[in-house]
């Protein structure tokens, strides 16, 4: 195998399940840095470019197992890089609910709640992190009865929180793993402990 590549779907045949993530490309709210829940943004035509390129990142990787949130952005995402005929709606993947800050940006919310934080603070009408990291655990477990590697394709936040069930810290440890569009991201293992295997990944060997 030559240096820095990852393993093939032969090498991991029966090993436990990855989870390889994706947030969907840029819509013109993630561009603008506006929260965005239940808005149901498409693509921008750079996030279609953006999807391309990830397809052309995962090609030639088997997954046993393609969920995708129902959002059209990432439904897009997810057509566009070539797994839409396997995909499989995951409500669970949706992004957060933001209620009454729907829409609006993290420093116009601050104005008027001095030192605001998603993470800590909540949001007025919307989810709360534990029940969106409730979500997260439904999608780990589908995960972890699985052996072959499983690709998501959803939002920024909600993958934030997976990130963090998936080793074990509460959903509001989100907070820690910063998510840009169209990144790779691979929630993996080493031996038997879950691990964070490679994080916000805009380029290079995905599943290395």
């Amino acid at each position: 195998m030559p240096s820095g590549a990852g393993p093939t779907p032969a090498d991991r045949l029966g090993a436990p399940a990855r989870l390889v993530v994706e947030r969907h490309g840029a819509t013109e709210w993630s561009r603008a840095g506006r929260h965005t829940g239940r808005t149901d943004l498409p693509l921008l035509e750079d996030g279609r470019l953006e999807a391309e390129e990830l397809g052309r990142r995962l090609a030639g990787h088997e997954f046993g197992l393609v969920l995708a949130s129902p959002m059209r952005r990432a439904r897009q995402t997810c057509d566009i890089a070539g797994f839409g005929p396997q995909a499989e709606g995951c409500v669970d993947l949706c992004e957060w609910d933001y209620g009454a800050y729907e829409g609006r940006t993290t420093d116009d919310i601050g104005a008027e709640r001095p030192g605001w934080s998603l993470w800590s603070d909540g949001v007025p009408g919307g989810e709360t992190a534990q029940e969106v990291g409730a979500r997260a655990d439904r999608v780990i477990s589908r995960v972890r009865d699985r052996t072959g590697d499983v690709l998501a394709f959803a939002h920024a936040h909600v993958l934030r929180v997976v990130a963090a069930r998936w080793v074990g810290l509460p959903a509001t440890a989100g907070a820690l793993f910063t998510l840009a569009p169209a990144t790779i991201s691979v929630l993996g293992w080493e031996r038997d402990t879950a691990v964070v295997s490679r994080w916000n990944d805009a380029a290079g060997d995905p599943l290395g």
